[in-house]
């Protein structure tokens, strides 16, 4: 599920994170308290999350664990919950015992010793029930540090019956054919286009992503940027090509009410977005109910089956909470035990492989989607998700600059792409330098 779309995150908000290196040390020296919640003594857990589905596994939990007591709080957006988190720790107070993480911030907190390694619990036993890239973003030099609970593999939604009305069968299996089929929605008229794009950079990285690139590279406080691999370069050229040409409405931005009525009316055709945008599109585009389908998203070579991952989050253990055993024992409940049936049911998209591979969850028809077995096709794509992508530590303040870099391009038309991205590795390499990180 991606959330917090529209966060912006100013730099002022981000606490410098070796500057709160010592007082997470020194908090999750409770060692001793690592163990509460092993025995009788009754504990209570404080939990911050802004994914409901997770209260739905409270009951559950609290019945097989009458001495734990879980309170399940909402702390606001993404950036308010970090930002109160960083707080906690750097006031040696108030800190939750379980805490919601997007995946690219896991490293931000896990790098200075924020978060707790879980290895100590056995995490590595359940290292097979998701899928790898999922594992993949909550592990950080070796030591896995949350556990994935939800996720958002990349896939390609389009309006069927736009496609028609522009004389295309079947949705593109590859950027080309989705390059010719851009072409002939966009002679439907003034008002057709294929995709709309207004700077949205998790939409870029995922088709870089997917083609191979691997701009960042992070090993341990050391951060390589470069947006000049094949891989990048395929992706963003493709792109400039689709933007230049006029086949991407740049008016329209995501999540406004234009971005409503052109998926309702059908002017707008696909959005490649992760898979949680199964349960955000029919409040959006009710009147397109049906029209709408899922498919993989188009492949760079014909017959290749690689994805991508565009949002999704995960939930960690803060290295000064003082019931760790038990905090474990609920995460481990929620995303990957008794409690994660719940959270399916609910409308929680999951990376787990129990789930996944489930024929419920693969043969259910959809209503919205014209009753497409959708779970199969999404199912699919999380598992074809390329391994070994990374972001930098800093991506939550890095993510929030971008559209101010790249608004200039989108409204003028001004400049490129890849001058874009070059600016953007700038600004990241200065500000990751003042943060204690060695960039370049």
């Amino acid at each position: 599920m991606r959330l917090s779309q529209k966060v912006r995150l100013l730099s002022a908000a981000l606490v410098p994170m070796f500057a709160l290196a010592a007082c997470s040390g020194g908090a999750g020296g409770g060692g001793g308290a690592a163990g509460s919640g092993g025995g009788d003594a009754p504990v209570k857990l404080k939990v911050w999350s802004w994914d409901g589905t997770v209260a739905r596994a409270v009951p559950g939990f609290q019945a097989a664990n009458p001495n734990i007591k879980v309170e399940v709080v909402n702390a606001g957006s993404s950036q308010d919950e970090y930002k109160a988190l960083d707080n906690a720790i750097q006031a040696g107070s108030g800190v939750p015992d379980v805490v919601m993480f997007e995946y690219f911030a896991v490293p931000y907190f896990a790098i200075p010793g924020k978060l707790a390694d879980l290895g100590e619990f056995g995490v590595q036993n359940l290292k097979n029930d998701y899928v790898q890239a999922a594992w993949n973003d909550v592990t950080v030099n070796g030591k896995v540090y949350a556990l994935p609970s939800d996720y958002g593999p990349s896939a390609m939604f389009y309006n069927a019956a736009t496609f028609k009305k522009a004389g295309i069968d079947k949705p593109p299996a590859t950027w080309d054919e989705y390059y010719e089929a851009a072409k002939k929605i966009r002679a439907l008229g003034d008002d057709y286009y294929i995709a709309q794009d207004t700077g949205d950079i998790f939409f870029l990285l995922s088709l870089i992503w997917q083609a191979g690139g691997r701009p960042f590279k992070v090993d341990g406080t050391k951060v390589h940027i470069d947006f000049t691999d094949p891989g990048t370069t395929k992706a963003v050229t493709f792109w400039q090509k689709m933007l230049d040409e006029g086949l991407v409405n740049t008016k329209i931005t995501g999540w406004s009410d234009d971005w409503n009525r052109a998926l309702n009316d059908g002017t707008l055709a696909t959005q490649t977005m992760g898979g949680w945008l199964t349960s955000t599109l029919p409040e959006r585009a009710p009147k397109a109910a049906g029209d709408f389908k899922v498919a993989l998203m188009p492949q760079w070579t014909q017959g290749d089956k690689v994805g991508s991952a565009n949002g999704g989050s995960s939930f960690g253990i803060p290295a000064a909470s003082e019931h760790k055993e038990a905090a474990f024992k609920f995460l481990e409940y929620f995303a990957h035990g008794g409690g994660l049936s719940s959270r399916v049911d609910a409308g929680a998209f999951v990376p787990n492989t129990s789930v996944l591979d489930s024929e419920e969850f693969r043969s259910k028809a959809n209503e919205y989607f014209g009753d497409q077995k959708v779970g199969a096709v999404l199912a699919e794509a999380s598992e074809i998700v390329g391994i070994g992508w990374q972001y930098p530590p800093f991506f939550e303040w890095a993510r929030s600059i971008y559209g101010d870099i790249a608004s200039p391009f989108y409204t003028s038309g001004k400049g490129s792409l890849a001058e874009i991205l070059q600016q953007w590795k700038q600004r990241c390499v200065q500000y990751g330098n003042e943060q204690g990180f060695e960039v370049d």
